[in-house]
């Protein structure tokens, strides 16, 4: 079968989408619709993919340019003459592919696309209904999503669940790493992990604020503070304020071979997003057998049992965060070590990408089916 892979950007996760689906024995061509200032991903495309140069995928999209993409992509469809196209998220990439007639369109949602976007923008939501009414099938990563596509008029039986997931080899329990933590002097210290990317949907403000307040009280709490963005002024005001020069490491950007030390370097996930599916990085600190402190929304409720892998604060609450970060440096010792052994068993069930990426292949098969 030849298929079309049609994406934003190109980013960690498409990477490992496209390299599994070079694995199958279709014939697969990426697309993607933008190239926007950051890169996200410095791994190359497997040699099995063909990657198509077209107008689109150069630089930031902006709505302006529609036009002249749906030409540009209706050429490529004559080109490639796909069996299958696979597009996301669904207000934009799997809009651009509905409007050009491509079938069969199997949409994919990123989880914010639907859950929060569309229900903060107009001409998004009415794009993502478009899309959803072309699309024979539609993928999602967790319940939230499913019930939004029903709620926006889309069949129930046509929509293929599945986590993403995580290597389960590569994010593993300890032996930790003594190194990082060595380097800086943080041998004893209790150290907390956030990667989310400092954009306002990340809420990486609210885990600063709540960290500065926990801090106060708790002298050797430290912070693993990776990615970067938009509200990157915003983030170091916040550090300068709370006077936690000493006690962040800002890390940036980091490739992602590197991610798996800085699981093993902390003692425990936090993240504040406001607007998530099924988190890949809340997976990849599941799998690397860490609690998790995170943010109460639909998404995340979906993995976590207070009290058996982790904690739940309420969304968006600076002080619920903060008391959630002293409690679990109070149970830091035994308690906190039966989290993690939990957490790594409930990835193993639920979070295993070569198990969960059969479901991608059986979703294919459905949409050439129908």
């Amino acid at each position: 079968m030849r298929i079309l892979y049609f994406t934003r950007d190109y980013c960690p996760h498409d990477h490992r989408f496209l390299s599994s689906l070079a694995k199958t024995g279709h014939e697969i061509y990426s697309l993607r619709l933008e190239r926007r200032n950051r890169q996200l991903e410095d791994r190359t495309l497997p040699p099995e993919v063909n990657q198509i140069n077209w107008r689109g995928g150069q630089a930031p999209f902006t709505w302006r340019e529609a036009p002249d993409l749906l030409l540009a992509f209706r050429q490529v469809l004559r080109q490639v003459q796909p069996d299958l196209v696979h597009a996301g998220p669904v207000p934009s990439v799997a809009f651009l592919a509905a409007f050009s007639g491509a079938r069969p369109l199997v949409s994919m949602s990123w989880g914010s696309d639907l859950l929060h976007d569309i229900d903060h923008d107009r001409w998004q939501r009415w794009c993502a209904r478009f899309a959803l009414q072309r699309s024979k099938v539609l993928l999602g990563d967790c319940q939230a999503v499913k019930d939004k596509a029903v709620s926006l008029g889309f069949p129930a039986e046509r929509v293929k669940l599945f986590p993403w997931g995580v290597d389960l080899d590569r994010f593993a329990p300890p032996p930790a790493d003594g190194v990082f933590r060595g380097r800086r002097g943080w041998e004893n210290a209790f150290v907390l992990l956030s990667l989310r990317s400092w954009e306002p949907i990340y809420g990486v403000d609210v885990v600063v604020q709540a960290f500065g307040r926990a801090a106060q009280q708790i002298p050797d709490l430290r912070l693993i503070l990776l990615g970067n963005g938009s509200q990157a002024g915003k983030i170091r005001k916040l550090i300068l304020e709370y006077g936690l020069e000493e006690q962040v490491f800002l890390g940036g950007q980091v490739k992602n071979s590197d991610l798996p030390g800085y699981y093993r370097a902390a003692d425990l996930y936090l993240s504040a997003s406001h607007s998530d599916g099924s988190s890949v990085s809340l997976m990849e600190a599941l799998a690397s057998g860490r609690p998790v402190l995170v943010s109460d929304i639909p998404g995340n409720k979906e993995w976590i049992t207070p009290g058996r892998e982790g904690w739940l604060f309420t969304d968006g609450d600076v002080e619920a965060l903060a008391a959630g970060i002293v409690e679990a440096y109070s149970r830091r010792d035994l308690r906190l070590a039966e989290m993690g052994d939990a957490a790594r068993r409930l990835a193993e069930q639920r979070a295993d990408w070569r198990k969960n990426f059969q479901a991608l292949l059986e979703a294919y098969q459905l949409a050439v089916s129908i």
